[in-house]
């Protein structure tokens, strides 16, 4: 029995290596592992008033403006959209860091695209 569970725990740590090696065995492509960081739909509006902008101000250029009237990603106009398109930008541009999209625990990851329409998350 003591076999079985010494294997059941490395197991994982070597399927890891094996997926991090680029010359192992497994090699999964990047889109497999790309996450997107939006606003949790309990979050209040204040919360998310908030999350568009500290977002919005630490992301050089000018990428908020496509939450702007006008934007790619302004339609549907709410604050749950607009927050969760803002805090996407943030957490991509500063590394996809699991750190970088929680926004006082109003933010969650996904592996599932958010895009639609017009709006493209990156």
């Amino acid at each position: 029995m003591a076999k079985a569970t010494f294997s059941l725990v490395f197991l994982p740590l070597f399927l890891l290596f094996l997926f991090s090696n680029s010359g192992g065995i497994l090699k999964l492509t990047n889109a497999q592992w790309k996450t997107w960081c939006v606003a949790k739909p309990s979050s209040s509006d204040a919360e998310l008033i908030a999350n568009i902008e500290y977002a919005c101000r630490y992301i050089s250029g000018d990428g908020c403006n496509i939450i702007n009237e006008g934007g790619s990603c302004y339609l549907p106009n709410t604050l749950l959209n607009h927050a969760s398109v803002a805090m996407n930008l943030y957490y991509q541009f500063h590394g996809r860091n699991t750190w970088n999209c929680d926004f006082k625990g109003s933010a969650l990851t996904t592996t599932t695209n958010p895009s639609y329409g017009t709006c493209q998350y990156a």
